[in-house]
């Protein structure tokens, strides 16, 4: 008796895109850490390079939450605007 392969189709699961998801995000490398900013010294200012997208090339000021060192590449969810300078302290 011939043994019958039945076809199953492919199950497909359905789950909520998050909103990290559906936006598109950018590499950039970190060029340099400016200095630390934020009541505590909490955030890291960085000069970072933008390795794709139509800012491609591009050197941008941001401000990083987190541990970085130069050479780490984060990604970032736009490309459009940039952090403001840090004022340098009088003593």
């Amino acid at each position: 008796m011939p043994e019958e392969k039945k076809q199953v189709a492919p199950v497909k699961a359905v789950e909520a895109p998050s909103p990290a998801a559906q936006a598109e995000a950018f590499p950039a490398e970190i060029m340099e850490i400016v200095g630390k900013t934020g009541v505590f010294g909490e955030v890291n200012q960085v000069m970072c390079k933008i390795l794709a997208g139509k800012d491609a090339g591009r050197v941008i000021r941001r401000n990083v939450k987190g541990p970085v060192r130069k050479g780490d590449v984060i990604m970032l969810l736009e490309t459009e605007r940039e952090a403001r300078p840090l004022k340098t302290r009088r003593k």
